[in-house]
C-alpha cells in the first residue's frame, strides 16, 4: 500500500514513501520534565492477575519479566517512570527533550517512521494505555491486559514541532480502522495519539477535529487521551525493522529517508 510520509528537514516538508504490504506476524530477536509526571495509576489487583494468568498462562503469564535496565536509552528510565507510575513529560536525564507517545498498528513499522523524523533522538516500542504492570510481549498479544503496542518518542522541540508528529502519525495510519491497521487486529493494535503535556493536549484535541471534518461521515476510531505509563517492550523488538528485522534486511532509520517501510522485516 502507499501512504505519504512528511518528515521535517530543517524547516522543511516532504514526500511521499511506499509501506508495504501488511500481513499478521510473529516477533523473532534480530541478531545484530518540565514535570515528570503527568499522572499516576494504582496496581491492578492480585485476582485479575491470577485470572489471566489460568486463562492466559501460556500466552504471556509465565514469561519472563522485561529486564529493564538492561535496555539502550531511554528504556531504563521509561521503565523505572512506569514502575513508579508515572507519564514522563520530559526526559529525567535530558531535560531538553520533549516526550510524547502514539501507537499505530504493529509497534515496528511506526517506530522506523518516526525514527526518520528530524528532531525526533530516540525513539522505543512498548506497550501502554493498559493498566497491568509490567506487561510482556505474550500477555498483551493475550488482548486481555488492556494495552496496545506503542511508541514513545522523545524529541527536540528547537528542531520538531509536535505538529510534525502528528503529521508522520496520521499519514502513516489509517484513523479510521477500528482496533488495527493492515492484518493486525484486536484491542491491542489500535491506533492512538496519547498526549503528555497540556500543549500537546490542545495541539492534539485540535488536530483531530480538523482531521475529522476532513472526513465527513466517516468516524475516526484513533485514540486522542492522556498517556498512561509506558512499559517498554522486550530488546529484540527495540529499533527492529532497523536492525534487520525477521529477515535480517536493515532498513534505512536515516533522517528525512524516503525508502519503503517493511512492516514486518
Amino acid at each position: 500500500m502507499k501512504v505519504s510520509l512528511c518528515f521535517l528537514v530543517g524547516a522543511t516538508v516532504s514526500t511521499t514513501v511506499n509501506v508495504d504490504g501488511f500481513a499478521p506476524r510473529t516477533a523473532f530477536p534480530s541478531s545484530r520534565t518540565r514535570t515528570t509526571t503527568t499522572s499516576t495509576f494504582s496496581p491492578s489487583s492480585t485476582a485479575r492477575f491470577m485470572i489471566l494468568e489460568k486463562l492466559f498462562g501460556a500466552g504471556g503469564m509465565n514469561e519472563a519479566k522485561i529486564d529493564y535496565m538492561a535496555l539502550d536509552y531511554p528504556g531504563p528510565e521509561i521503565g523505572e517512570a512506569a514502575r513508579e507510575g508515572k507519564v514522563l513529560a520530559t526526559s529525567p536525564r535530558k531535560d531538553n527533550l520533549v516526550v510524547a507517545s502514539f501507537a499505530g498498528g504493529c509497534f515496528w513499522g511506526v517506530e522506523l517512521a518516526f525514527q526518520r523524523v528530524a528532531g525526533v533522538e530516540y525513539t522505543a516500542v512498548g506497550y501502554t494505555q493498559g493498566e497491568e504492570l509490567e506487561p510482556t510481549y505474550g500477555l498483551v498479544c493475550s488482548g486481555a491486559t488492556g494495552h496496545t503496542e506503542g511508541l514513545i518518542v522523545y524529541y527536540d522541540p528547537a528542531v520538531c514541532k509536535y505538529e510534525s508528529l502528528l503529521d508522520t502519525f496520521f499519514t502513516f495510519v489509517d484513523p479510521t480502522t477500528v482496533n488495527g491497521q493492515g492484518n493486525d487486529r484486536g484491542t491491542q493494535y489500535r491506533t492512538g495519539v496519547y498526549y503528555h503535556t497540556p500543549e500537546q493536549e490542545e495541539i492534539a484535541k485540535a488536530r483531530f477535529a480538523a482531521e475529522q471534518e476532513k472526513l465527513g461521515s466517516r468516524k475516526i476510531a484513533s485514540e486522542c487521551k492522556p498517556g498512561m505509563p509506558f512499559w517498554p517492550a522486550e530488546k529484540y523488538h527495540q529499533q527492529y525493522l532497523e536492525k534487520g528485522g525477521r529477515f535480517g534486511s536493515p532498513q534505512s532509520a536515516e533522517k528525512g529517508s524516503t525508502d519503503p517501510i517493511r512492516c514486518y522485516g
